[in-house]
């Protein structure tokens, strides 16, 4: 199969929309085709699968240099101390570590994860968390807890895809809120809290996936200050706030005033120390992380033991904020080589954001392109980025596309952005364009 023909292919694994079971088809017993089973639900149809996976499927093959899924550097890992927290759990206390343990998470671990928020200005103790088997989690449990059908949840606009994806399967009205290259813009948000009524604002305010820009002060106390006055439960999500390579860090929502008792903060080991670990956590008023905690039960129970205690002995022997210092060394060395490329790669016309911190950057092209229309082509020269459509809740800018920089090192991205130029270029003289 060709790299076009694979990409073009990816659309097989959302079937469900429209083959399979939910069609009627039934399956064969062992002596012939019997009754079809009944249909899927109908969400898993209305909602599909995420165009981000979709490309990591269909682009996973070594020569590709891939600019579109979001995967912190495998070589950048703290492979030794990982290993280390892993032989020392095991050895010292391995009946514990391979047990069931509580929904709400490791003592130990929620001490520690507590103690990192206080030490950075946000008073917590370690009742007030929930550990979660990754931040994703904590999504889908916030979902479970807070949203019935038909009820209305505001995003950014663009938004983070997985989070669109939860929200819709939760079957809530999703509605975006306007914004500029700053961030989301707080009187529109009390606009439309005033006119829909919603039950929460989710937002990733420091470094957004997917456009990497991160929200000034200001305007996060007057988001904190919408939801305080109109009622409104913010969801804050922060998985990428410690990968800061240059400017001051800004306060969480959550921190400032108004905030305090209707604030979820997500947190994430995902891209600061391991993905694999599968390790997040919810700091949240202790109603709603009680609500949250019955979810899980229902969920998965808990978060795999071995894996919390190993993140705690990880805390205690090792320098987690130095390993996120040279990560983040590395990250903006890699973002710099990105943007000096950009120019050369991209069609004259095009526009970027130049992040802080984070993984990722968010170019628009002239109007006239179509970056979901362009990828099959651009593929077939063993490169690969994220069209921007899919992380619009409302109308979708076609001409945007995501590209994260961390993945590859500086000589990959390199090469990756000259692949890019000439699969632009290719797509562009074919004419995979739409009409303006």
């Amino acid at each position: 199969m060709s790299a076009v023909d694979a990409v073009r292919a990816a659309s097989d694994v959302r079937f469900v929309r429209t083959e399979g079971v939910a069609a009627g088809s039934g399956g064969e017993g062992p002596t012939g085709p019997g009754v079809p089973v009944p249909a899927f639900a109908g969400r898993v149809a209305a909602v599909g699968g995420s165009p981000v996976r979709d490309i990591l499927a269909v682009t996973s093959r070594p020569e590709v240099v891939n600019f579109a899924g979001g995967l912190p550097a495998p070589e950048l890992f703290d492979t030794e101390g990982i290993a280390a927290a892993y032989r020392d759990v095991l050895a010292e206390s391995a009946g514990r570590a391979l047990q069931y343990a509580t929904t709400e998470g490791e003592p130990v671990l929620r001490a520690a994860l507590a103690a990192r928020y206080t030490a950075r200005g946000l008073p917590t103790d370690a009742d007030g968390m929930l550990v979660t088997t990754g931040s994703q989690q904590a999504l889908s449990l916030l979902a479970t807890a807070l949203l019935e059908p038909g009820d209305v949840v505001l995003v950014e606009d663009p938004c983070y895809l997985a989070a669109l994806q939860v929200f819709r399967f939760a079957g809530a009205r999703v509605v975006a809120v306007p914004g500029d290259e700053h961030g989301v813009d707080p009187q529109a948000l009390a606009e439309l809290v005033a006119r829909t009524r919603p039950k929460l604002f989710y937002t990733v305010p420091t470094f957004q996936n997917p456009t990497g820009r991160t929200l000034p002060a200001e305007r996060r106390a007057a988001v904190a200050s919408v939801a305080a006055r109109l009622g409104l439960w913010i969801v804050e999500d922060d998985p990428y706030g410690e990968l800061r390579f240059e400017g001051e860090r800004v306060p969480w929502i959550a921190a400032h005033p108004g905030a305090e008792d209707r604030t979820a903060l997500l947190g994430s080991f995902s891209k600061v120390m391991a993905p694999g670990m599968r390790l997040g956590w919810l700091r949240a008023p202790a109603g709603l992380r009680r609500a949250c905690a019955v979810a899980k039960q229902a969920a998965d129970l808990h978060t795999p033991t071995v894996n919390q205690l190993a993140a705690a002995r990880y805390l205690a022997d090792r320098d987690l904020d130095a390993h996120v210092v040279r990560v983040a060394a590395a990250y903006r060395e890699r973002r710099d080589v990105m943007l000096d490329g950009l120019a050369t790669a991209l069609p004259e016309g095009s526009t970027w954001h130049r992040p802080e911190g984070g993984m990722f950057l968010w170019a628009r092209l002239p109007s006239s392109y179509d970056t979901t229309a362009l990828l099959p082509r651009v593929v077939g020269h063993d490169v690969a980025y994220v069209p921007g459509a899919p992380f619009y809740a409302g109308e979708p800018d076609r001409s945007t596309l995501r590209l994260c920089f961390v993945t590859q090192a500086p000589g990959e991205i390199r090469e990756g952005l000259r692949r890019l130029g000439a699969g632009l270029s290719a797509a562009r003289r074919g004419a995979c364009t739409r009409e303006v």
